[in-house]
């Protein structure tokens, strides 16, 4: 190993705190840059109407972030959530039009309250079916979530022989009217999306930072062998996160479906894409063990802010593709870069105090 010299190595070591001080702080460089140059070239981008608008587009990525963000952390992906969105939104809209008929000359219907719980248990079972894939057959979970996102979405086209459920409306006289509120319903001025995606976010960031169960997430991340010694029930731990990635998944396919009152089976499709560049931009790393909800929710903003300033702007859908594609690929170059200057930084404090 090469000597550090004693003048050079506070200096180098203060050069190179400064800047993995920037590196974490990428995200919220990347939300200001955005801003400011959305605002300058967009017309009436930082109008009140726009930004609420914007808002209910980032909380249905911020969703799926946050569920894609525990799953990374533990060494996973989940690339099953925009099926599992589409498929939910197609169990809320069948149940809201149809009700389940027993074949018995009777149709049980049911209330918008007991249509959101039985299709957030559905996002829940998919999530549960990926980390018994995982957990218990051992399959890799890229190739695991990949086969439950054709599974989940030809269940989906199935369900109404990729037809639409359209007029989501209800009946009265059924109770299933009401439907509508949970995605263009509003409360204290805000829509009701944002509400519930801060009270999931709050609950998330609670878990991740003040819980046996956020540091058993974190340590299954970090060194799964070590962890599995140390008594962490890491099969249990894998199981939360991908079921807790469905509940999101669930909760998106209900927005969605509420908010335009409709079901379509391909809802959601390249949904996953989104939600890994914002939970990777947020500063979850794809090797896992290092992530925070909060850098998720910043980095779903920037991705949201980032593709509604481009469709004001006009720029083609192609385009956008591969600007998210960048994206991507230059937040994870970032990562890699920040945890090299971590272990270099840290070795100069060892040195200068040494």
């Amino acid at each position: 190993m090469t000597d550090i010299p004693a003048r050079a190595a506070p200096a180098s070591a203060s050069s190179g705190s400064a800047l993995l001080t920037l590196m974490k702080l990428r995200t919220f460089i990347a939300l200001i840059a955005v801003l400011v140059f959305f605002s300058i070239a967009a017309p009436n981008f930082l109008s009140a109407a726009n930004l609420i608008l914007m808002a209910k587009h980032v909380a249905l990525n911020a969703f799926l972030a946050m569920g894609m963000t525990f799953v990374i952390i533990t060494g996973g992906i989940d690339l099953s959530v925009g099926s599992i969105v589409g498929l939910c939104g197609m169990v809320a809209g069948y149940l809201v039009l149809n009700g389940i008929d027993l074949q018995i000359g009777y149709t049980i219907y049911f209330n918008v309250v007991e249509i959101a719980l039985i299709t957030l248990v559905v996002g829940i079972a998919i999530g549960a079916v990926n980390g018994l894939l995982i957990t218990r057959l051992n399959v890799a979970p890229f190739i695991a979530t990949l086969g439950v996102l054709y599974v989940a979405r030809g269940l989906a086209l199935l369900s109404s022989d990729g037809r639409t459920f359209p007029n989501l409306v209800g009946k009265p006289e059924l109770g299933t009217t009401g439907f509508g509120f949970l995605g263009a319903g509003r409360l204290v001025g805000l829509p009701v999306s944002i509400w519930i995606l801060i009270v999931v976010a709050l609950g998330a960031a609670y878990l991740a930072r003040y819980t046996p169960l956020g540091r058993h997430i974190f340590a299954v991340g970090g060194n799964e062998r070590a962890a599995r010694i140390s008594g962490v029930r890491v099969n249990m731990v894998k199981m939360f996160v991908y079921m807790f990635s469905g509940f999101c998944a669930a909760i998106v396919g209900l927005i969605i479906s509420s908010e335009l009152m409709a079901s379509h089976p391909a809802t959601g499709e390249s949904f996953e894409l989104n939600a890994i560049a914002a939970a990777v931009l947020g500063g979850t790393s794809m090797s896992g063990g290092r992530g925070t909800i909060g850098g998720t929710i910043v980095g779903a903003f920037v991705i949201g802010i980032l593709s509604d300033g481009l469709v004001m702007m006009g720029v083609s859908s192609f385009w956008q593709m591969v600007i998210k594609g960048l994206v991507i690929i230059i937040a994870v170059v970032v990562d890699q870069a920040q945890r090299r200057l971590q272990q270099r930084v840290t070795l100069m404090q060892m040195a200068k105090a040494g």
